[in-house]
């Protein structure tokens, strides 16, 4: 919706961070440029939602170019890495650490600055960060938004059905196959840690951008558009949330044996003329 009808709405004002791996994805440019965060932005800012987003994060007052991250900084920082024993690499990992402090200092903090999180987490790319922000949002009581979708290589088929009757093909693939691993996961089911963390009614196994395309000028196809259209989410989540600009979900409690109001939905409201927390906004000026 237009921000002017935006008004009065639950997630007007609020602030979100996008999480999610960056570093092994299969392109670090294709992802910043085409990624998902970038339809999500454009779909929570239509609602008048503050993103955080870690591709493009915001100015610091007197710390100019604190924490940004480009596609290739990463790849400048393990390019100095070294396991030597010695004083020259103890200086060159010390070094490593302290560049990306500060893009690990800036993410937390805009994860500690935000109302919620929303995180997509395909079980087949290794990250650290995701888990650490999604820890660190959980025990702050925040909501976080997960989507896990389901797993499939089709080549990997494909593959097999060409080396079937190639035995010594056919072995190395099955070798390959248990040295990356290749892990396939047709139900999108999440690590089982992540269960008691994130908490059971906060799990998506997509985003449903088709239903949304039209609306929001989407025409680039995406290898995630045409994954959902052969695996449509049973539960997406941009419906989900555009609900949630309405009114706040609502979670199972497992001993009433039904819904309860979810308390880790705190969005604060700042223009309401009857509260004291006004001072918090009066204080800054």
């Amino acid at each position: 919706m237009p921000r002017s009808k935006a008004k009065n709405r639950l997630l007007q004002g609020a602030r979100v961070y996008l999480s999610g791996p960056m570093d092994f994805v299969a392109s670090r440019a294709a992802e910043k440029q085409f990624g998902w965060r970038n339809r999500v932005s454009q779909f929570l800012q239509e609602m008048g939602v503050t993103v955080f987003d870690p591709w493009f994060k915001p100015d610091v007052r007197g710390l100019h170019e604190y924490g940004r991250e480009d596609i290739k900084s990463g790849e400048r920082i393990k390019e100095r890495w070294t396991y030597a024993g010695n004083k020259a690499g103890a200086q060159a990992r010390a070094w490593c650490a302290r560049q990306f402090w500060e893009t690990l200092h800036i993410d937390l903090r805009m994860v500690d600055t935000s109302d919620f999180m929303i995180s997509y987490c395909p079980t087949n790319i290794y990250s650290v960060g995701t888990p650490h922000e999604i820890i660190m949002a959980t025990l702050q009581h925040k909501p976080v938004l997960f989507v896990s979708p389901p797993i499939i290589f089709p080549t990997l088929h494909e593959l097999r059905a060409h080396l079937k009757n190639d035995a010594v093909g056919a072995a190395l693939l099955a070798q390959l196959e248990g040295e990356i691993p290749i892990k396939e996961n047709p139900r999108g089911i999440p690590s089982l840690w992540y269960l008691p963390l994130v908490g059971g009614g906060n799990f998506f196994d997509g985003f449903g951008f088709a239903r949304y395309r039209k609306r929001f000028g989407w025409r680039t196809e995406l290898a995630i558009d045409r994954h959902e259209r052969k695996f449509p989410p049973q539960r997406p989540l941009l419906p989900f949330v555009e609900q949630l600009n309405q009114r706040l979900p609502r979670k199972w409690d497992h001993k009433l044996n039904r819904f309860v109001p979810d308390d880790d939905w705190l969005l604060w409201d700042f223009n309401s003329p009857k509260i004291r927390g006004k001072h918090v906004e009066a204080a800054r000026r």
